[in-house]
């Protein structure tokens, strides 16, 4: 097998291995350093002997056996005799897992909800569980949380050290203990998307098998738990976002912004399903789900027949309801970009800055970039390009860094 492919195999697998480990091993660190020393054994061996049936069950054996050839070290370093202890132990976890009952259908589900561990704080839970599930980068884990990457780095070893400390077992919860885990799996669920829907650094713009396991994991999910709010609310806002994906690029890979979209290009099955989720949503008694309010903004968008019928005084006060509900200075961002739409880049100007005043998306570079757009509309030339410059100076993303070249170019 070629070095790609076994990349391939890493990309796909590395998540659901690293879980396994985790559970069987109950260390995340020893589970980590397991799983590479595996990947290493099969870039080694997989060229020669050719790839095994089951990929995923070699590495996890291998990997399994890597972790107890270095408890043993440990320990034998120690002068310690623990390693029949630890042996026996490995093989009772072991045959639990393998006899565990698989109520949710899907491993990967499952391991989300194993890692949404209400000892942890939700932000934790989170992080730790998209590092390590989910095989994001700490640096994509940062940005879609909205802190620098060394903070995230160091929040991920103290989750890590408090799991060791505390003796946090990695077992699936019991049904009657999901409810309490929820919010941290939809919001892992959601930000897997995000990260799909526009990735952190690189190349492409999006990477459509995040966004469409994101979607797989909200229908799993739904049909888990059916008739919730919060998750028919995100999975309308997963479906209405993604069935713009082609009209979203050109193809040569540019952005292509919202108002200059083709609009024959969108999912129109996607949007039928999502507008259906969200309306359900809405209905259901009680405060509304942040996601449901997301996917009603997002379903006026996708409703519109062109960019000018867009319904922005109700996308307004949406946000507003969302702020509300779930107020964070992206939201906050949102609403102003939506308030420009209404009220003019003015009203929408003075919003922003007092955002920038905060601090609160210091770093980010979607800020300058709306500051930018405002000025730009403004015709206040100078202080666009400025704007233009710091977002520039800030954003890792080719496409979106080709689009405000772009835009500054064309100030002149």
């Amino acid at each position: 097998m070629s070095a790609a492919g076994i990349e391939s195999v890493f990309r796909n697998e590395a998540g659901r291995v690293l879980a396994t480990l985790i559970r069987l091993v109950g260390d995340f660190e020893l589970a980590e350093e397991a799983l590479q020393e595996a990947f290493t054994a099969a870039v080694e061996q997989w060229p020669a002997s050719g790839v095994p049936d089951k990929p995923r069950a070699w590495l996890v054996n291998v990997g399994r056996h890597k972790a107890v050839d270095r408890l043993r070290r440990q320990i034998l370093f120690r002068r310690k005799r623990r390693d029949l202890e630890i042996d026996a132990a490995i093989d009772r976890q072991s045959v639990a897992c393998a006899e565990e009952a698989d109520a949710f259908g899907d491993d990967i589900l499952r391991l989300i909800f194993t890692c949404c561990h209400p000892a942890l704080a939700i932000e934790t839970q989170v992080a730790l569980t998209l590092r390590s599930v989910c095989g994001l980068t700490t640096e994509a884990v940062a940005r879609a949380l909205l802190v620098g990457v060394e903070t995230m780095a160091q929040r991920l070893v103290r989750a890590k050290k408090k799991i060791r400390a505390a003796k946090i077992p990695y077992e699936t919860p019991a049904p009657a203990m999901l409810d309490e885990r929820i919010e941290g799996v939809l919001a892992v669920i959601y930000l897997v998307f995000t990260e799909g829907y526009a990735v952190t650094a690189g190349a492409e713009l999006m990477r459509w098998d995040l966004s469409s396991e994101a979607i797989r994991l909200a229908r799993l999910l739904d049909g888990l738990l059916p008739g919730r709010p919060a998750i028919q609310g995100l999975l309308a806002l997963l479906l209405l976002h993604d069935a713009r994906r082609h009209g979203r690029t050109t193809e040569a890979g540019d952005i292509v912004l919202l108002e200059d979209q083709d609009r024959s290009l969108w999912d129109q099955a996607q949007i039928a399903e999502g507008t259906g989720l969200v309306g359900e949503a809405l209905r259901a008694p009680g405060r509304p789900s942040p996601y449901a309010v997301q996917a009603a903004i997002a379903a006026l968008h996708a409703e519109a027949p062109h960019h000018e019928a867009t319904d922005w005084p109700q996308i307004v006060g949406l946000y507003e309801v969302l702020l509300r509900l779930q107020p964070s200075p992206v939201v906050e961002l949102n609403h102003a970009a939506a308030v420009s739409m209404v009220d003019g880049p003015a009203r929408a100007l003075d919003l922003l800055d007092a955002l920038a005043a905060r601090g609160g998306l210091d770093g980010y570079h979607l800020l300058p970039a709306a500051r930018a757009d405002l000025f730009r509309r403004l015709g206040r030339r100078q202080e666009a390009r400025a704007a233009y410059l710091a977002a520039l100076a800030l954003v890792k993303l080719e496409p979106e860094r080709r689009l405000l070249a772009r835009r500054l170019a064309e100030l002149g």
